[in-house]
């Protein structure tokens, strides 16, 4: 029999693309599964899940966390408004699970799930559960994890699974080596200024490796016309962008990739098998991108950037080192693949319908 499936969440990359991998999980199960994504006007699930084929509703939330405290006051006063969409939408699409990716849009989403006896779940990727999976661990009924540590969080309710990835990524095939490597840099959907910065300004010094190097750079809005600007005065032939629409199609033309360290990331990273300098997110919750990166590295699979340590001269010398010893990139990429789920998504999958199973059998 057909499922319905709302999963709901988003913002960012990281809370997107693991909702993208479940989603199409489900449906090479059973076609005729359905799938609805519940967001915000203001995440990017806008921009990427009708590229993604899939349905979008959008509901009015704002955020109640690491907010001034007018804005929290205005969040909370939209909340009632809010659980009325949910409860609308809930009665029109009739789920037969919900899943939360994180992100405040997943907040009553899933809490007005849980209190109509729907089976819920979320999902986990980092070490230290975000501020709306702490609150909704007290109703759901299942969450999907990454790391073990993450467990104690969700009361007997946790099932490590890994962080699900878009198949695409475990299907790039291992680039043959060029006499130009390619380097792709991002920071995170919404781009990274201090990478952005770091790299425009290593420029000079590595201008004796023009030969050697292409690029692709992701941005984001606000960088894009002083990197571009940046890398034209410097003569380089970059292919600068604000947003990376088909990603995946870029890490396989990809030897070598400079970004961020989140879970996501790190995920696609390691079901690609790419080599990577990972520059974590200083401000991340408990650090976890420090952490993330730290395990790639100790692995062989990365080099780590602290962020205070991103310097003209250390990022020109790390990406020279590379650039000039293919065998490096090699080892790394081995490293990297070993260090893959490559069966988040199912087990995923597999943990919502045997959910949806023992709800029925009551």
């Amino acid at each position: 029999m057909a499922l319905k499936v709302i999963i709901a969440g988003g913002g960012t990359g990281g809370h997107i693309f693991p909702g993208v991998a479940i989603a199409r999980e489900f449906q090479s199960r059973d076609s005729a599964n359905e799938v609805l994504f519940v967001g915000t006007e203001q995440g990017l699930e806008k921009k990427i899940i009708p590229k993604e084929g899939f349905k979008l509703e959008m509901i009015h939330v704002a955020a109640l966390k690491s907010v001034s405290m007018a804005k929290r006051i205005k969040s909370l006063l939209m909340l009632p408004g809010s659980f009325l969409e949910v409860h609308k939408l809930l009665k029109s699409f009739r789920p037969d699970v919900v899943i939360g990716v994180g992100g405040y849009s997943s907040g009553p989403v899933l809490l007005l799930a849980a209190l109509q006896g729907l089976p819920t779940m979320v999902i986990e990727p980092n070490a230290l559960p975000g501020f709306t999976n702490r609150v909704l661990a007290n109703f759901i009924d299942k969450a999907a994890v990454t790391f073990e540590v993450s467990k104690p969080y969700f009361k007997g309710k946790a099932v490590v699974t890994g962080n699900p990835v878009r198949g695409e990524f475990q299907n790039i095939a291992k680039k043959t080596r060029a006499s130009q490597n390619h380097l792709l840099i991002f920071g995170g959907s919404q781009g990274a200024h201090a990478i952005n910065m770091a790299m425009i300004e290593a420029l000079p010094k590595l201008e004796a490796k023009k030969a050697k190097l292409s690029i692709t750079h992701q941005t984001g809005e606000k960088d894009l016309e002083q990197v571009r600007a940046a890398y034209q005065q410097h003569g380089w032939s970059a292919d600068v962008r604000p947003f990376i629409d088909k990603i995946v199609d870029e890490f396989a033309r990809a030897d070598l990739i400079l970004c961020r360290s989140g879970a996501t990331t790190v995920a696609e990273l390691t079901a690609a098998g790419k080599a990577a300098i990972l520059v974590p997110f200083p401000l991340a919750a408990d650090d976890h991108q420090r952490k993330n990166a730290e395990a790639l590295e100790q692995a062989g699979a990365a080099k780590m950037i602290v962020q205070k340590d991103l310097t003209i001269e250390r990022l020109a010398k790390e990406l020279v080192d590379l650039i000039d010893n293919q065998e490096k990139i090699d080892l790394m990429e081995i490293a990297s693949r070993k260090l893959a789920h490559t069966d988040a998504a199912a087990k995923t999958v597999d943990l919502a319908l045997a959910l949806i199973n023992q709800k029925n059998k009551r």
